[in-house]
């Protein structure tokens, strides 16, 4: 059945900030609850799994060229890697195949973690069994989509990947940069770049806006897409707006997480960079970002207010007026 796309009159993207602080106070601290805190913190963790952490890695890149410049060490770790054939493919091929195994297994996990924590934050209940079986069917939808643009993503990025090391690679092994290698490796990396910032906002649209209406309606992902599109493409200034105002929020957010590491003398950054405890210290952050998308998407009709109702509907039915 064919649905009109709501187009309210007025819709802020500065209004669910304070109702977001608000359901943070009422959920996470009237009254404060330990137990409660770590209940809902293991429904953030699973649903931010693989989304990065903490912390990070120092290089230190030796200067000078008495011991050989960068192209002899190219040609020398390239007939290594020939001369040890036998066993570098069997030992590359274990370590990728457990590395897929081990991002699939989390995406499927995070997805139905999306669902625990929208539970928990929409409904104020501290709860873990009850959303990871109600929402089962959901949560394997929305682990299916993911995984689709996950292959998808890489079928698109690692061959401009591939073509981007073997341009420098090139240019190494030459001993001398070309126009032609440095104009392919920046047009490369701006194609990497678009494909990282399309394939980053779609998430960030089914995890803000998919997501809850799959909870309400009990659709599964492909469904809440269409459903989504059609008011994206109604109010797309709007969004436009919720996504630059995004970027904005994610700013201040991180001046205050770094401002409270260093006042802190590095010791919270130290805990929060502790998988499951960083999270519970983090979330009232986490809760304000995901109550703040939902009160902004309940401004487009009673259809997509998760608040507006004592429960989600049962799988598979739909509201009134969706």
């Amino acid at each position: 059945m064919t649905t009109t796309a709501p187009q309210p009159a007025s819709v802020s993207v500065t209004l669910p900030v304070a109702q977001a602080i608000d359901r943070v106070k009422r959920v996470l601290f009237q009254p404060f609850d330990l137990g409660k805190w770590f209940a809902i913190g293991f429904c953030a963790w699973l649903a931010t799994l693989g989304e990065g952490g903490w912390g990070g890695f120092h290089f230190n890149f030796p200067s000078g060229h008495r011991h050989g410049n960068a192209r002899h060490a190219v040609e020398d770790a390239w007939r290594y890697v020939l001369n040890n054939l036998h066993w570098i493919v069997p030992v590359v091929a274990v370590v990728v195949l457990l590395g897929v195994a081990l991002c699939v297994v989390i995406t499927w996990l995070s997805s139905r973690g999306q669902f625990m924590f929208l539970h928990c934050v929409a409904l104020d209940k501290a709860e873990v069994q009850a959303p990871w079986h109600k929402f089962e069917r959901q949560g394997n939808s929305l682990f299916g989509l993911r995984l689709v643009l996950g292959l998808i993503g890489a079928a698109l990025i690692l061959p401009l990947v591939a073509l981007v090391v073997i341009l420098i690679v090139g240019m190494v092994q030459r001993d001398a940069a070309t126009v032609a290698g440095i104009l392919g490796t920046i047009g490369l990396g701006l194609a990497l770049l678009a494909a990282a910032l399309a394939f980053g906002l779609i998430a960030k649209l089914t995890r803000d806006f998919v997501v809850p209406i799959m909870f309400l309606h009990g659709r599964r992902c492909w469904d809440a897409w269409r459903e989504f599109s059609a008011v994206l493409s109604a109010n797309f200034g709007r969004f436009a707006l919720y996504v630059l105002f995004q970027l904005v929020l994610g700013f201040a957010i991180g001046i205050l997480v770094l401002t409270v590491v260093i006042v802190t003398c590095c010791c919270a950054g130290c805990l929060m960079a502790i998988p499951y405890l960083g999270t519970v210290l983090l979330l009232p952050v986490l809760m304000f970002e995901r109550a703040y998308s939902l009160h902004y998407l309940a401004q487009y009709g009673p259809a997509f207010d998760v608040f507006s109702v004592a429960g989600p509907a049962t799988p598979g039915a739909t509201r009134p007026g969706a």
